[in-house]
């Protein structure tokens, strides 16, 4: 039996060597993809109600207890198994999909699928509650509020009427209406294309917060 020379060796061996050092990246790369993910979310702890509506369309309240761009916890009279879909409805945040990441006793976890748009208004919203909790201000401080140009707008009514109105003054996360009609507090209305809840009533109407907070490119856009 002949015996490999150092020559005959030292082709095959950097071969074999290039293949593992292929193999360690692309092991790398793949774990460079999903543990960082889970940790460049930091959950924050929130009180945020709304509902969810499960893959078989059944609708069920829900709490938010905490929250990041990835991913939170649910509060709900029902559980659900890991790996199904829902979609959320909640204040402020709107429309959010996700899937089950697992369960635990009276919620589960949700891990949100999302744009990369969506995730950052979602991490924005987040920074805007955490910092209203924490100076104790109303949304009225939270965000500056301007006498918008174009004033004219309509206010419906969850009855379908429709009224005119005269928008005196408006935010990202809420507006004052000059309007002849003042529902109650907490009844959802839609001022232009906007859904809001009734706050509270003033001398010249009422005082709106939007359901989502808005975008100051749409405002601009709506009012000018």
């Amino acid at each position: 039996m002949s015996i490999p020379t150092l020559e005959q060796e030292t082709p095959a061996e950097p071969k074999r060597e290039r293949a593992e050092r292929l193999l360690d990246r692309k092991s790398n790369r793949s774990t460079a993809r999903i543990v960082p993910d889970r940790r460049r979310h930091r959950r924050v702890p929130v009180s945020v109600f709304g509902r969810f509506m499960r893959e078989d369309k059944q609708e069920y309240p829900c709490q938010v207890i905490n929250m990041s761009a990835g991913g939170m916890a649910i509060l709900a009279p029902v559980s659900c198994e890991a790996g199904e879909r829902i979609v959320t409805y909640l204040d402020n945040f709107g429309r959010i999909e996700g899937v089950v990441a697992r369960p635990f006793e009276g919620g589960f976890a949700v891990r949100i699928v999302a744009s990369l748009y969506k995730r950052e208004r979602i991490a924005n919203l987040l920074t805007w509650l955490t910092n209203q909790e924490s100076l104790g201000l109303g949304e009225e401080r939270n965000h500056e509020r301007v006498v918008p140009r174009i004033n004219a707008s309509k206010l419906i009514l969850p009855n379908g009427k429709v009224h005119n109105c005269r928008v005196i003054d408006v935010s990202l996360s809420g507006a004052s209406v000059a309007c002849t009609v003042k529902p109650p507090t907490d009844t959802v209305v839609i001022l232009g294309r906007m859904r809001c809840h009734v706050v509270r009533h003033h001398e010249q109407g009422i005082a709106l917060q939007f359901v989502e907070l808005q975008d100051p490119d749409s405002l601009a856009h709506t009012f000018g």
